[in-house]
């Protein structure tokens, strides 16, 4: 018998999502690569690159998702981002996936308003241009394209859209018939961590997409 006392080991690591972030992992993964290239393990290398390529094309994937389903345009939509940074818990936002989904959104002259706990604005410009070479200095106007609230209630006021890209405890608990009832209409709910009530959610009103989640607008019988 083998007893796993690691508790970074286990099934809370394997929750869909859209995408993993922090500093870590991809560092960690890209030596690997190395390694394997070095002592000429090609396919070793390129199977695991394969987890860098999966992990970008899921947060493309999301992002690109919210705009289809938005009858494929979010110019001059306002849309509310949950979480910017990469987990709960924490201010990091190094290699966040909420930056890369922002990042599109503002490409495609959406209006984008954060909202984070512990995040602060000088944090989310600073690795925004870090990694993405994303900066008012690169492209005029950005700074006015994302707004960062107080609080989530202000972050979807008015919004079409609001998504949830950190899994903060506090976004289970929101009054999202209060959300619901200052939004535009439709009401797109694109919950990236699968921590909401969807079928709460759609009784209200909203039309909610999910990671892993079947579309019951495509499905009637679901």
């Amino acid at each position: 018998q083998v007893g796993v006392v690691d508790a970074r080991i286990g099934k809370r690591f394997l929750n869909s999502s859209i995408g993993f972030g922090g500093s870590c992992f991809q560092k960690d993964i890209l030596n690997l690569v190395y390694l394997c290239e070095t002592y000429g393990l090609n396919e070793c290398a390129e199977y695991w690159n394969q987890v860098i390529v999966m992990n970008n094309y899921q947060k493309k994937r999301f992002s690109e998702k919210m705009v289809s389903s938005m009858f494929n345009t979010v110019t001059g939509k306002k849309i509310a981002i949950l979480g910017y940074a990469f987990k709960k818990d924490t201010g990091d936002v190094r290699e966040t996936p909420s930056m890369f989904v922002v990042r599109d959104l503002v490409m495609e002259q959406a209006k984008i308003h954060v909202y984070d706990p512990q995040v602060s604005r000088e944090d989310m410009w600073g690795e925004m241009n870090y990694t993405c070479n994303l900066s008012e200095t690169s492209h005029p106007g950005l700074e006015a394209a994302v707004t960062t609230s107080t609080d989530a209630y202000a972050a979807c006021d008015g919004a079409h859209a609001l998504a949830v890209l950190t899994e903060w405890d506090e976004f289970k608990d929101l009054d999202f018939e209060r959300i619901y009832k200052n939004m535009a209409k439709p009401a797109f709910v694109f919950d990236g961590r699968n921590i909401l009530d969807h079928d709460g959610l759609r009784k209200m009103g909203f039309e909610v997409h999910a990671i892993g989640k079947p579309d019951p607008n495509k499905f009637s019988d679901l």
